[in-house]
């Protein structure tokens, strides 16, 4: 067993989601994303603490909406980008080990998958990922430039996972040389350390569009994540 806290990002606007409201306050099945992934993780017995970094105005709300969950949650204020409300969520980690760090729209993810990359995590960083499927396609101004071997492509997803120490340590130095990465495991690559993959599930999506929340829908009639 590796115990290990979660850090969830939850601060974001969810432009792409064309929502007026933070778009994990939206529901699918009439429970709000927020919640499906939080339970999630307060299913695992392995999961000690949960991090949610949010907008303090917002705090009320997911107090309430999170009330009857059963694993110690501490929230602290988020930034106005994703990496600046890991770092904050990271800050209040007062152990070593393991934290993984997961999208807040990110519902569907297994125990199973969890324990994977907190095993991996004990030594190095490691992500959940799945093949690319189609054929990918480099475009210029509109015209193709070139067709990308998509044998060795991945679609990166969360949790990623790393030791807490050296994670928050690289989310410091990025601070203080203002690199922004596209994800937590970027920046454990560009510091120089290793990051293995494993590999994920294709129903792991992210609520992103208003197209992803028909998908959600769909894959709660399918699969049973209560």
């Amino acid at each position: 067993m590796v115990r290990y806290t979660v850090v969830i990002p939850a601060a974001g606007k969810g432009k792409r989601m064309g929502a007026d409201e933070n778009k994990l306050m939206l529901s699918l099945q009439g429970k709000p994303i927020i919640v499906w992934t939080v339970e999630a993780f307060a299913r695992d017995t392995w999961c000690e603490q949960i991090v949610l970094a949010i907008r303090p105005e917002e705090e009320a709300w997911f107090a309430h909406e999170l009330r009857n969950v059963p694993t110690p949650i501490t929230y602290v204020a988020g930034g106005e980008e994703r990496q600046q409300s890991v770092r904050a969520g990271l800050q209040t980690i007062d152990t070593d080990g393991v934290v993984l760090i997961h999208d807040g729209a990110r519902p569907f993810v297994r125990i199973s998958q969890l324990h994977q990359v907190a095993e991996a995590a004990q030594t190095k960083g490691a992500i959940l990922a799945v093949p690319v499927k189609d054929t990918v396609k480099q475009v210029t101004a509109g015209t193709i430039t070139q067709t990308v071997p998509r044998e060795t492509l991945w679609l990166a997803q969360t949790p990623q996972a790393f030791p807490v120490a050296d994670i928050r340590a690289i989310h410091d130095q990025a601070e203080s040389s203002r690199f922004v990465g596209t994800d937590d495991a970027s920046l454990f690559e560009w510091s120089g350390k290793e990051v293995t993959v494993i590999p994920g599930d294709y129903h792991n999506i992210k609520m992103t569009t208003p197209e992803d929340l028909l998908f959600g829908e769909a894959i709660l009639t399918k699969e049973d994540y209560r």
